[in-house]
């Protein structure tokens, strides 16, 4: 009898432990809104559960190789990294403003975790700063742009700040996946160098995880397109038709900017590119706008209302143009500057850091 009951007892660990799935196990505090909560992979619901009368949960699915979940419960998200064999407890204060919670069994997980409480601090003195910028616009909404200017350097070096913990705790977790998940939250435009260097450290350690594979596949496309390296070259055709290489530019530093007509942010930035042209036209520098248009009569309407009186060209492809796929432009504005080598010097430089660079340079 004895003998049965040992093994039965096993039978029962082993249905408790199952190593072709994991466990996801939670539970709701002062919840009285939420009904059903859903679990995301890779941006895609692939199961929902409703709660029970506790406010308890349970999930359990198969994940070969660890994988990113996103647990979403009403308005809040909660980030992990699951694999078969794991139960994981999650327990979460849905009225918490902090957003902090409780997971365990999950060593992965818990890096999230410690990554998420670092990311909610930032994003505090964030909304603290939004908060003080709206109560100040309503005191004097005349004074908008000095209110505006003052408080960008205060959100700034929280920015700068919270980069840095980030570059850290991704050093610190190179091994994981909670630090390929931290860097991931970097501005690619600002931070481009070191998420290169990132993914040359990772590139061996999860072969079999998709997101990883793609991001060091990215991060290697885009190392031809670095500081130090040579600009590939390309032709498109001007407004008139005639077609028109980079290589025709070499000799002068040569601005390649990105833009379109319909991108709001890049006509917001117009009046300093003119600027800074008028400025250094005559000190060997020019500028080659590169339209993501696929409306002629609206791309020369923009040159024309903008003032952009350089050099513009286009093949109204937008997304599919030729050159913004041979230079990895997957947002704009964006740009290259290259020196009279043809070799790419800065990118992406807009406002004051693109005036403060010409002076210094030319």
């Amino acid at each position: 009898m004895k003998k049965i009951l040992w093994a039965l007892s096993l039978l029962a660990m082993a249905a408790c432990s199952n190593k072709d799935q994991f466990v996801l196990n939670g539970e709701l505090i002062n919840n009285d809104e939420v009904k059903k909560v859903f679990l995301y992979e890779g941006g895609e619901i692939v199961d929902s559960a409703f709660l029970n009368d506790d406010n308890k949960f349970r999930f359990r699915r198969t994940a070969p190789v660890a994988q990113f979940y996103n647990l979403k419960v009403g308005d809040n998200n909660y980030f992990f990294v699951l694999s078969n064999g794991e139960e994981v407890n999650f327990k979460a204060n849905i009225k918490d403003p902090s957003g902090n919670y409780e997971v365990a069994g999950s060593e992965i997980s818990n890096k999230i975790k410690e990554f998420s409480e670092i990311n909610a601090r930032y994003s505090a003195i964030s909304r603290e700063i939004e908060g003080e910028f709206q109560m100040r616009l309503k005191k004097e909404p005349s004074k908008e742009k000095e209110i505006r200017d003052e408080l960008f350097v205060k959100y700034k070096k929280n920015l700068d700040e919270f980069s840095q913990e980030v570059l850290a705790f991704s050093k610190r977790n190179t091994d994981n996946l909670a630090g390929f998940y931290a860097i991931n939250s970097l501005d690619p435009s600002e931070y481009e160098t070191e998420m290169i260097a990132y993914a040359n450290a990772i590139k061996d350690k999860f072969p079999k995880n998709t997101a990883v594979r793609d991001f060091v596949t990215h991060m290697a496309e885009l190392k031809p397109l670095t500081v130090g390296q040579k600009a590939p070259d390309f032709e498109l055709m001007d407004q008139t038709g005639k077609t028109v290489k980079l290589s025709d530019f070499r000799g002068k530093y040569t601005l390649v900017d990105f833009w379109a007509s319909w991108c709001v942010p890049c006509r917001e930035e117009n009046p300093n590119i003119v600027a800074q042209y008028n400025a250094y036209k005559d000190q060997n520098f020019t500028i080659l706008g590169v339209s993501l248009d696929n409306n002629q009569a609206a791309w020369l309407k923009a040159i024309k209302d903008d003032h952009l009186t350089w050099t513009h060209v286009s093949d109204l492809q937008a997304w599919n143009s030729k050159a913004a796929e041979l230079y990895k432009v997957s947002s704009i504005p964006a740009s290259f500057l290259l020196n009279p080598e043809g070799v790419i010097i800065a990118k992406n430089l807009r406002g004051q850091k693109l005036a403060d660079f010409l002076e210094k340079t030319l």
